[in-house]
């Protein structure tokens, strides 16, 4: 399995190097060192060069490579437009990945949401995010798995009346930076570090 994840992972960097744009470090944004970029994804310090992705001194042969690879692959110089908000289900070739979308970014975060509300300030730390003011729920954050990708987030806690729920919204242009298929993952990846920070 990882290495078929690690040929889509250098397939997309090889169309990246093969026309490596010039200012490639503004649109991501990251730190150029020659050939090599590095920048910070799902609360963590990358690299990202001809050979691979890498964290620390490993080259990553997972999903999250794919990731990064397909974010970098589709940079753009455009600016974050994060109003008005959309759903994922707004976002253009999503209906193929709603279900997961819902069950893997959203649902999986709902029995956590009392764990995140207490360690917030640490989800958010990691995420490079913030707390979203004069929204709905009982609390709500901005996060950013990658640099141009934030995630909007607002949780319910559960009540006598209501189950605890999560919403996970994009950025107006998320579709500008990443496919559709990878902003479902990107949300799937988002909830999973999200759990393993408050349940550290």
């Amino acid at each position: 399995m990882s290495d078929n994840l690690l040929k889509v992972q250098l397939t997309y960097l090889k169309e990246l190097y093969d026309q490596l744009p010039e200012d490639l470090e503004k649109s991501l944004p990251a730190i150029r060192e020659n050939d090599v970029f590095h920048l910070k994804a799902f609360g963590e310090s990358w690299r990202i060069s001809p050979k691979g992705i890498g964290l620390g001194e490993e080259m990553t042969t997972g999903p999250i490579g794919i990731l990064i690879a397909l974010y970098a692959r589709n940079a753009s110089k455009e600016a974050v437009q994060l109003n008005p908000l959309k759903s994922f289900k707004q976002i253009k070739g999503s209906m193929a990945y709603q279900s997961a979308f819902t069950v893997r970014s959203e649902i999986s975060l709902v029995p956590y949401v009392t764990q995140i509300q207490v360690c917030k300030k640490k989800v958010i730390e990691a995420f490079d995010g913030y707390e979203n003011e004069g929204t709905s729920g009982d609390f709500s954050f901005t996060l950013y798995p990658l640099p141009k990708i934030p995630l909007y987030y607002i949780f319910y806690l559960a009540d006598e009346e209501f189950p605890a729920s999560v919403t996970c919204l994009f950025a107006a242009n998320a579709e500008s930076f990443m496919p559709a298929d990878g902003l479902a993952d990107v949300g799937e990846f988002t909830a999973k570090k999200i759990i393993e920070i408050v349940t550290s």
